[in-house]
């Protein structure tokens, strides 16, 4: 019985509110409708807020109402967890207003929600790419900035999303070997080489570094083996420099003792 009285209760209240928006939707005063808006935002009730804004922020353009709907209108869709619509309203707020009282913010919040948008790296990276340049625009832009430490927190694990999509490639290139048959020498076994290099330049910090050094150094390795009588000495020569590149770095890393057996290997071809 009270499951039930709780249920009537909880339906008039929802019915109450829902006539009392309906009847906030069909205003003509755009300063009221506003103040809804603003008490719907502080209310946690962001889908109705933005309903409000759109039109508020049409009427207002260019007014300090229309700056502040426009700003609060990229909140609500950011607390609705769109963040691809928040960040087009942010970046909309920033180029209208570049001076305005919320442009450090928007600039933050665009980057922001990309961040929180950016797919995985298996996955096209365009809107990676996106969220790293507004990033450091904003740290350009606001280096005294409270949030310049998150802000580069954040460009970093977009970098090892980018790292980690590079090592997914050299992963693919060196699992392939022979497979395919490429029309320059080396085939896969470069393709891997050139790309881990590449990744190593680009992302000099990432935490994928061993594994990039190990997958050139096994790469050139097996390049060696394969490779016709007159190019073995120069490519084991490669495979050696390789080896000592790594242990320099990784003393005792993780695939240190895999990386000296094949050294080992190449030490035994070179005497003979």
């Amino acid at each position: 019985m009270k499951s039930k009285i709780a249920g009537i209760f909880l339906f008039l209240i929802v019915s109450v509110s829902c006539g009392e928006y309906n009847k906030v939707l069909k205003l003509t005063d755009i300063d009221r409708k506003f103040e809804y808006a603003k008490r719907y935002f502080d209310e946690g009730k962001f889908s109705r807020a933005a309903t409000l804004l759109e039109e508020v922020v049409q009427m207002r353009r260019g007014s300090g109402s229309g700056e502040e709907a426009l700003y609060l209108l990229a909140q609500s869709y950011y607390g609705m967890k769109d963040y691809l619509t928040a960040a087009e309203y942010f970046s909309t707020y920033s180029k209208t207003y570049p001076k305005g009282k919320y442009t450090e913010l928007a600039r933050y919040y665009s980057a922001y929600g990309l961040f929180l948008e950016s797919p995985d790296p298996r996955l096209d990276q365009t809107q990676t790419y996106k969220a790293m340049e507004q990033l450091q625009d904003f740290m350009e832009l606001y280096p005294q900035s409270e949030r310049k430490d998150e802000a580069q927190k954040v460009l970093f694990e977009l970098q090892e999303k980018l790292a980690m999509k590079e090592l997914l490639t050299v992963r693919l290139y060196y699992n392939l070997g022979n497979y395919l048959i490429y029309s320059f020498p080396g085939g896969n076994y470069l393709s891997c080489v050139l790309t881990a290099q590449n990744a190593m330049r680009s992302y000099p910090f990432t935490k994928h570094r061993e594994e990039f050094m190990y997958y050139t150094f096994k790469s050139k390795y097996e390049m060696a083996m394969q490779s016709v009588d007159e190019k073995k000495d120069f490519r084991y020569r490669d495979v050696v420099d390789e080896y000592y590149s790594y242990v320099n770095e990784y003393p005792e890393g993780k695939y240190e003792k895999e990386i000296k057996r094949l050294y080992q290997n190449v030490e035994r071809e070179l005497k003979q």
